[in-house]
């Protein structure tokens, strides 16, 4: 049985692309950047917000915060957290990967507060790195159980920009790169309508049809024309995820 997670982390995992770097945020962002190294991008740089760059996951032995010490085992370099957002801001960080409370039609993040900023009724972690990467990455991903408590037509606080506005909003706030380009979760993966910015069904998970996706948005996304089917997880997928996840004997990292 494959749960969401799997899921949907097997399908994240898909998108990247060897000899690239990712700065990954932890959870799901980062098995996904693991599991991708471990199969089509053995080049794939993962770094993490904490400093550690060229990150080789242990299987078993994810980190589970962006500054704990064994994820710097065997990685390319140790350097400090001020470095690691320069080189985003200097442009040479090809994905961002995000995790996320709230996304909104624009693929605006928010992982602030839900309700009134003033007096939320939910007071979320906050922003960490996450404003930076979406800012400053040139794409990014997002990854997330789809709810229709997660996709609202605008999210209650802007942690991390998308498209804001839709349009040429992101441009014109002088964020001159970046923005979402895929939304992956247990029933679909989106993108954005590239002249509206309005987020737009691409694809349905194993089993899924398009009136499920439907009902579990709350706004009404965009979908394609050309809508695909997605493969399910092969049994070699998932064993690797496992295996690194710790639920099977790890092998020598």
């Amino acid at each position: 049985m494959t749960t969401a997670d799997e899921l949907m982390t097997v399908t994240a995992s898909r998108l990247l692309a060897d000899h690239r770097v990712v700065f990954a945020g932890i959870g799901l962002p980062l098995v996904a950047s693991a599991l991708a190294k471990r199969r089509q991008a053995p080049n794939l740089t993962i770094v993490l917000e904490g400093g550690i760059v060229g990150l080789r996951p242990r299987p078993g032995r994810l980190p589970d915060s962006t500054n704990e010490m064994c994820a710097a085992v065997d990685a390319d370099m140790i350097t400090g957290i001020c470095d690691v957002f320069l080189a985003a801001q200097r442009g040479f960080f090809d994905y961002g990967f995000l995790g996320c409370a709230q996304i909104d039609a624009h693929g605006n993040i928010n992982t602030s507060v839900i309700g009134d900023a003033d007096a939320p009724t939910v007071r979320l972690p906050g922003t960490g790195g996450a404003n930076d990467i979406s800012s400053l990455c040139n794409q990014t991903f997002v990854i997330t159980t789809h709810e229709p408590r997660r996709f609202v037509e605008r999210v209650d606080f802007v942690t991390s920009p998308g498209y804001l506005d839709g349009g040429r909003a992101r441009e014109r706030s002088g964020l001159v790169r970046g923005g979402p380009s895929r939304v992956i979760t247990d029933l679909a993966v989106m993108d954005f309508e590239p002249e509206s910015r309005r987020m737009r069904v691409r694809a349905l998970q194993p089993g899924v049809e398009i009136s499920d996706v439907l009902a579990a948005t709350g706004f009404e996304p965009l979908v394609a024309d050309d809508l695909a089917r997605l493969a399910a997880p092969d049994p070699e997928e998932l064993a690797m995820l496992r295996r690194l996840n710790g639920e099977l004997a790890p092998t020598a990292a």
